[in-house]
């Protein structure tokens, strides 16, 4: 019998945030992955135009698989720690996050143990209770090619405030991240948030049994910097 392989574990932070401009902002930051140490950050304009910008081809083409996308560029992403919270680069994209205090949501959060908060069979059943409780959020769903996707939050923290720059372009002050994101199966939270998670990829019976997935043809190509509009 094929020996069952491993899922795909993401440990790192999310941050979700709106604009006064209508861009959202939701950036990956995993410390630990199966593509090593990244950041990725995801923009949905006020016109519905979804953009990916990965560090790598091999990233570009794991989370496009994964979630939908209009445009997938590879640029330099960073984040470091600064005074009060973070700043992520990503090509031409500048963000600077204020980050507060624990929120409401992630006093309850840590209320779970978080052996049980990041567990599959755990997020299955809060689903329902996620719907209810945070719009537009989710626990479990679909990853795109039969594969499954848990997100297990253990702790959630306010963005106070945010300076962002796209190609020179201020996008205005900190907004609620309304109306929610459409890259997957749920959105962050319309309160601009900071969250601890570990994501979960499950794949198919007949993939996680050692067999070859189907191949994913890379749409992905490095790109210039973007000009200023």
């Amino acid at each position: 019998m094929a020996e069952r392989r491993p899922d795909d574990r993401f440990v790192g932070r999310i941050a979700g945030v709106g604009t006064a401009s209508g861009t959202r902002i939701v950036i990956g930051m995993w410390e630990d992955s199966p593509l090593g140490r990244f950041a990725d950050v995801m923009l949905e304009d006020r016109a519905g135009h979804r953009l990916l910008l990965a560090p790598s081809a091999q990233v570009a083409d794991y989370v496009s698989a994964t979630y939908s996308f209009d445009d997938v560029q590879v640029v330099p992403v960073a984040w470091r720690r600064v005074d009060g919270g973070l700043r992520v680069t990503a090509g031409d994209l500048d963000v600077r996050l204020t980050i507060g205090g624990i929120s409401g949501l992630g006093m309850l959060l840590r209320l779970v143990p978080r052996g049980i908060a990041t567990r599959p069979a755990w997020l299955r059943v809060v689903d329902p209770v996620a719907r209810v409780l945070v719009r537009g959020a989710r626990t479990a769903g679909t990853a795109g090619g039969g594969r499954r996707e848990f997100y297990g939050v253990t702790t959630a923290r306010h963005v106070t405030a945010l300076t962002a720059l796209d190609g020179g372009r201020d996008l205005g002050p900190l907004a609620p991240l309304s109306p929610p994101v459409r890259f997957g199966f749920g959105s962050a939270p319309p309160s601009p948030s900071l969250v601890d998670v570990v994501s979960t990829i499950r794949r198919p019976p007949e993939e996680a049994r050692g067999a070859s997935p189907p191949d994913v043809a890379s749409t992905t190509q490095a790109v210039p910097p973007r000009d200023a509009t």
